[in-house]
């Protein structure tokens, strides 16, 4: 499942979830390891066609911004890339980070306050493999403004939206990732990552 994951934006059929399976890839999510079992996520399933779109306008928006600091080839490269898949996904999955749970003595989080965000990221792992293996796809769509999606979403001001999910089956899922294949980045070596002992910085 770790090699088939991809990040899916355009393979998306749109077709009806089984409600089952969605129930088994939450429970997944719900199952992810957090920072004194705090548990600080929420999952909120956007299905309404309204807030689906109102979010895409957000995101081409956000889109043009980004491409604005952009020149030469990577501008000509961005161009060609879809970063999302909102209307031909099935629906939308946002992932929220509550820091007030398990508040104030979270067992592990005192040193480093990240580690509840950490945490929430985990379970969207958890919930990317669970989907990958029941034939589903996941896009994570991150060209968003969090004050904006909070507003679309009535989160309440404490609690942070990590992620907007775009879910649901798929035709295929690509074996090479979309970034790669359009030519943006190529995935880095093992062993030009991996140190001994101490961090050895590599020029």
């Amino acid at each position: 499942m770790i090699k088939r994951r991809r990040d899916v934006r355009a393979e998306f059929t749109g077709a009806e979830v089984d409600p089952e399976v969605l129930r088994r890839v939450l429970a997944a999510a719900h199952a992810a390891p957090s920072v004194g079992l705090s548990q600080p996520w929420d999952f909120v399933v956007v299905r309404d066609d309204v807030t689906r779109r109102a979010f895409r306008k957000h995101v081409a928006e956000q889109r043009e911004v980004f491409a604005a600091e952009l020149s030469g080839e990577r501008a000509e490269t961005f161009a060609r890339i879809k970063i999302e898949g909102i209307l031909e996904s099935s629906l939308s999955i946002v992932v929220t980070y509550d820091p007030a749970r398990a508040a104030p003595a979270v067992l592990g989080r005192h040193t480093i306050a990240e580690t509840g965000l950490y945490s929430v990221c985990l379970a969207i792992q958890n919930l990317w493999l669970a989907a990958t293996a029941e034939g589903w796809g996941v896009g994570w769509v991150s060209f968003y403004e969090e004050d904006f999606l909070r507003d679309l979403l009535d989160i309440p001001p404490a609690v942070r939206p990590v992620a907007w999910l775009c879910v649901g089956p798929v035709q295929r899922l690509q074996d090479t990732p979309d970034l790669e294949r359009r030519g943006w980045r190529t995935r880095l070596p093992l062993d030009s990552v991996v140190h001994y002992e101490s961090y050895q910085v590599i020029r």
